[in-house]
């Protein structure tokens, strides 16, 4: 399959702007991936397309696109590192900038997640609550560094 590469927001299918959007919120680091949103929206226009030659309704083809479209970004370690900020670190740094501390931290960040299967279900697997854990001092040293 050929993929357009083409990405001005004008342009693009529904399905590259609903994970471009998608992206945005739960992987920044992701959101300049052409190539990816490309080949991910491609792949859910045809497996939409597929669906509905294939006798099923317009909702039920939305489901598989979504399912192409989404594999793999369920678990956000973006969202992981907000969510840490907006519990255990509310007095340090208020909501409104949790979101752009969160993008600074996440490089920082790796090597934990590197220490996990990440996966779709990982939030709710046992090993979420060390991840957290481990996240959550992890982000502690590197918020004391900066004040040093």
């Amino acid at each position: 399959m050929k993929y357009n590469s083409n990405l001005e927001p004008a342009e693009m299918s529904y399905f590259r702007l609903n994970l471009l959007s998608f992206l945005r919120d739960s992987h920044p680091d992701k959101a300049n991936d052409l190539s990816f949103i490309a080949g991910r929206g491609d792949m859910a226009a045809e497996a939409y397309s597929e669906a509905v030659k294939s006798g099923l309704d317009h909702i039920q083809a939305a489901e598989i696109a979504n399912e192409v479209l989404f594999k793999g970004l369920h678990f956000s370690s973006y969202n992981v590192i907000v969510e840490i900020l907006w519990n255990e670190f509310f007095e340090e740094i208020s909501p409104d900038e949790a979101q752009a501390k969160a993008k600074e931290l996440l490089p920082e960040c790796q090597a934990v997640f590197s220490n996990y299967n990440l996966n779709d279900d990982f939030a709710e697997a046992t090993e979420y609550q060390s991840l957290y854990t481990e996240l959550v001092g992890t982000i502690l040293i590197l918020l004391e560094n900066e004040l040093q």
